[in-house]
């Protein structure tokens, strides 16, 4: 247990950091957003929206943490779970859970991650 202890404080850079990668290289891969409206059916402002949203999203986690700014960490949260709550009602609900079936258990796992960032900040 002491060994748990000792990196307990340290255990929030895996969460931070698988989401900040996840949500900076998914927001790259939708440059330019053309692309990804079109496929999504979104208007094109909203395309640039999201693109730069999950990109600010995953540098505000980790500059956050980095430059112990709070709100950062908070506002970096907020904008995973507003884009996460979109993924899921406008493109994965309707396929049930299963992520096997393009389903929405992945996008859960990140908007509950984000909550957990927005509700505790850099006190973690």
């Amino acid at each position: 247990m002491t060994f748990l202890k000792s990196i307990a404080p340290y255990a929030h850079w895996g969460l931070r950091l698988s989401l900040a990668a996840t949500f900076i290289v998914h927001g790259l891969m939708k440059f330019p957003p053309d692309g990804f409206a079109e496929f999504t059916g979104l208007p094109i402002i909203v395309g640039w929206l999201v693109a730069l949203g999950e990109v600010g999203a995953g540098a505000a986690l980790i500059g956050g943490a980095i430059l112990s700014r709070d709100v950062l960490t908070r506002v970096g949260g907020l904008i995973v779970i507003i884009i996460m709550i979109g993924a899921i009602s406008l493109v994965h609900i309707e396929k049930g859970f299963n992520v096997l079936n393009g389903g929405y258990e992945f996008q859960l796992l990140m908007l509950v991650t984000g909550l957990y960032f927005l509700t505790k900040g850099n006190d973690v």
